[in-house]
């Protein structure tokens, strides 16, 4: 049993990185249906549940301490890589189609969270889910830290995002053949011609890995010591998250969007918070996941049928609605993968749109969570 702080963080630590190595050389198909994160999460709850980790004050004071500093540090750099004067040139169509796949998303968890009668630990849970459909894997976890759910909740919409974004991608790829079927029903005019490939400014020149670490954990230390000297947004975590979303973004329009290695450094950090989370969460506490699977299947449904109405109200193509669902939904690789199997030149089109979801996710997950919780007040 490890019960030291140094050998719990650094047997996580080997953990994810154990993980992410596998999928990076095996290539395997099973990566593709069960993301790294999902098997990181999986694996340390696996070590929980079996006693790997002690529960003593020493395991819960590391814990507490690492996930309130790499949290604000993974948001910041998350951010760097995101341009919000290229989102714009993306035109009136495809800004269309992702404010409506927002708004869809957001009204999806609304109204099955009435229907079901989320109890408050569920609520908080699909809230940190709404901000993964609406940005990414990391803003899930801002939002859930946030809310102040649970590790066996935080578990549960990890598996719920995991099962629905793998039939959802299956789905709207199957859906790419039918596009002229789809825009002759919405009387629209593709938009792909004009787009080229949107790439990012991060990706260029020697990575900086030290400078980039350094700088985060100045962020991390700067976002902490002023949420800890007074100033305050609804409550700590939140104000950390919010602090670092707000410099990530601010620090997107200087040089420091240039510098090559910060993607992959937060990505990192992402997995090590994942691998945290997991060592707090215990097999038995999911026995009813299957109703929850259920809910996130209804919110797709409901998703589905508002971008189809705003598809016919707007004349939207099948590409536009489709990239930004999924842009939403899924991620980086997924929106560039679909973007790509309706023109090749257009990867960075899906890619630009899911990079925008590392803002949006925070915020629309918090709003979309304060309202879910508030509900069940």
């Amino acid at each position: 049993m490890i019960g030291s702080p140094l050998p719990y963080l650094f047997s996580l630590a080997f953990l994810a990185a154990l993980i992410a190595l596998i999928e990076q050389k095996s290539k395997l198909k099973l990566f593709r249906f069960v993301p790294a994160v999902v098997m990181i999460y999986l694996f340390s709850m696996a070590l929980a549940s079996f006693g790997v980790f002690a529960q003593n004050e020493a395991i819960d004071a590391i814990y507490e301490n690492t996930k309130k500093n790499l949290l604000p540090a993974m948001l910041f750099l998350m951010l760097l890589q995101v341009d919000l004067r290229d989102f714009f040139k993306l035109g009136k169509h495809l800004l269309i189609a992702y404010a409506l796949a927002v708004f869809s998303i957001a009204m999806g968890f609304i109204a099955v969270s009435f229907i079901f009668g989320f109890d408050a630990k569920i609520a908080s849970a699909f809230g940190a889910l709404s901000g993964s459909w609406m940005g990414g894997v990391a803003n899930m976890v801002a939002v859930g830290s946030a809310l102040g759910v649970g590790q066996e909740a935080f578990g549960y919409a990890l598996i719920v995002d995991s099962v629905n974004y793998t039939i959802w991608i299956m789905f709207l790829l199957f859906l790419t053949p039918f596009a002229h079927a789809f825009n002759n029903f919405t009387a629209s005019h593709e938009q792909m011609a004009k787009l080229s490939m949107i790439g990012c400014a991060c990706t260029i020149g020697a990575k900086r890995y030290w400078f980039i670490v350094l700088l985060s954990i100045a962020v991390a230390f700067l976002v902490n010591l002023l949420a800890s000297s007074g100033f305050e947004i609804l409550n700590y975590t939140t104000t950390t998250v919010i602090l670092a979303t707000l410099l990530g973004v601010a620090g997107s329009f200087t040089r420091l969007r240039t510098i090559n290695g910060s993607s992959e450094v937060a990505t990192t950090m992402l997995y090590m918070l994942i691998a945290l989370i997991g060592s707090k969460a215990l097999f038995e506490n999911f026995s009813g996941v299957g109703v929850y699977v259920f809910a996130g299947f209804c919110i797709l449904v409901i998703h589905a049928l508002i971008m189809v109405a705003g598809a016919k109200l707007f004349k939207l193509d099948l590409f536009s609605i489709a990239v930004a669902s999924l842009a939403n939904i899924g991620g980086v690789a997924s929106a560039s993968i679909l973007a790509a199997s309706y023109n090749k030149a257009l990867a960075g089109v899906g890619a630009l749109m899911a990079i925008m979801g590392y803002i949006i996710g925070t915020f629309g997950g918090l709003a979309v969570g304060s309202v879910l919780v508030w509900m069940v007040g």
